[in-house]
């Protein structure tokens, strides 16, 4: 069915005619660069897939009601802003049929705005204090326009319950300027960088007195998110205030056959899953399948909306409780040991430029497929097993697969898979696509990669 052709246009020959998959190909390439211009940051990366999830019929749950789950039921559950866990009940019970879990995060590396961020200069120039979150390439990050995005928490009747709302300026209202090599000749033989001195964000030129007034009224910044609110300065209590390059996601290559953009570490992975998901909705299967998204993986997932915390379980415990009709912990065991995990995390491409820094066997290369990602310390929560299943859903989907292990003198870094099996018993996976620049202001990617596992994870979200 896939290679079925579409009707040619009027005056075009049939042979010209895109093949249907083909067509699916360009249309999710083109969903997958336009949600990652949406998602800015965290907040606006779940905004977008609660929205494409509502729009799919599933409907919400709270964490603080009882849950009332029915078999083929599609529902979702948010964890303070940043965190998504959405999911299609099985046809069978959970304790006879397991879950089917995709884990990924909405984080990337970058900069938040402290508390009382502002810096009057010379001139009136107006630059912000910030502070690094995760580990970012910081020079990337020098001369691009860059925008802010929050979450405010604003005042409201119950003190226990501020409202939230997010905004984006989206406007490139701040830079970083880099120093001209005339003040550092020695800027290209190594440059080591301090965030509080060379990373502050200038956003512009205020005269004193105008200056005065936008401090009345909490500061220059507050002001501006307070407008693009909709509300007013003195009803935001408390604010979470990141930077972002407003550079939108773009194809690159002599084939258009890489894709660049911000935040493709992790989001790629998440839009992924969500892909996944909507297209197999209405595909009865037996298992539950699940899409976790987490927070806060780039700073070590130790937030309550973090991997290392038990919000899956519960989740998962919930779930099960609900769909069995009774509080029984025989039916969550029997659950979980019968699950498989995804934890999908993207993966370090060889690079042309730096051939020894890789293993010389196992270099996944842009283009080559899914990665399955494999440690002998256990720091990927891969083995034989799962190793097994996923190239297995690879072979079913008809697609390459390939392999990431550290150089033997390199140590290695650990990700969502390990993390949630210090909570959840969980068989699975550690995988992604193979990227360059991980960490960077901006990414590059396999469009063919991107296409390739969402046939992946398709299939494994029907099976």
């Amino acid at each position: 069915m896939e290679q079925q052709h579409t009707t040619a246009p009027e005056g075009q020959s049939p042979e010209d005619a895109i093949t249907l998959r083909e067509a699916t190909d360009m249309i999710r390439t083109a969903q997958l660069m336009g949600w990652l211009d949406e998602s800015r940051c965290n907040f606006l990366a779940v905004n977008v897939m609660v929205n494409e999830l509502e729009e799919y019929g599933f409907q919400p749950l709270s964490l603080t009601e009882p849950w009332d789950i029915q078999p083929g039921g599609k529902y979702y559950v948010v964890q303070n802003d940043t965190a998504l866990f959405a999911f299609v009940a099985g046809e069978a019970l959970p304790g006879d049929a397991g879950f089917h879990i995709i884990s990924s995060h909405s984080d990337s590396p970058g900069f938040k705005l402290k508390p009382n961020p502002e810096i009057y200069g010379d001139g009136g120039t107006v630059s912000l204090n910030v502070e690094k979150y995760g580990g970012g390439i910081m020079y990337t990050w020098f001369d691009r326009p860059l925008s802010i995005a929050a979450r405010l928490m604003l005042r409201s009747e119950d003190v226990m319950h501020p409202e939230s709302v997010i905004v984006d300026l989206e406007d490139p209202i701040a830079l970083i300027p880099h120093l001209a090599i005339h003040f550092n000749r020695g800027v290209n033989d190594g440059n080591p960088l301090s965030v509080q001195k060379d990373m502050k964000p200038v956003i512009g030129q205020y005269t004193k007195e105008e200056y005065a007034e936008f401090k009345k009224m909490g500061g220059v910044v507050k002001c501006m998110l307070a407008d693009a609110a909709g509300v007013a300065p003195e009803d935001i209590l408390g604010m979470e205030a990141v930077l972002y390059p407003v550079d939108n996601a773009r194809l690159a290559g002599a084939h258009n056959e890489y894709l660049m953009s911000g935040r493709i570490d992790d989001l790629s992975m998440a839009f992924t899953s969500l892909q996944a998901l909507l297209a197999q909705a209405e595909t009865p299967t037996a298992a539950t399948r699940v899409m976790a998204v987490f927070d806060n993986e780039e700073t070590g997932s130790g937030t309550r909306q973090g991997a290392a915390a038990p919000t899956l379980r519960n989740i998962l415990l919930r779930i099960t409780n609900a769909l069995h009709g009774e509080e029984n912990s025989e039916n969550f065991l029997r659950a979980i040991a019968d699950s498989f995990m995804i934890s999908a995390d993207d993966a370090h491409a060889w690079h042309p430029n730096y051939n020894e820094k890789y293993d010389p066997t196992n270099h996944p290369v842009i283009g080559g497929g899914p990665v399955v990602k494999i440690n002998a310390n256990c720091k990927y929560m891969t083995d034989s097993r799962g190793d097994a299943i996923f190239r297995g859903l690879c072979e079913r989907a008809g697609v390459k697969c390939q392999y990431f292990v550290n150089h033997a003198d390199v140590a290695g870094g650990s990700t969502l898979g390990n993390i949630l099996t210090s909570q959840l018993d969980l068989a699975g996976v550690d995988m992604g696509c193979a990227i360059w620049a991980m960490h960077s202001a901006c990414e590059t990617a396999g469009v063919s990669d991107h296409l390739d596992t969402a046939r992946v994870f398709e299939t494994f979200f029907s099976v």
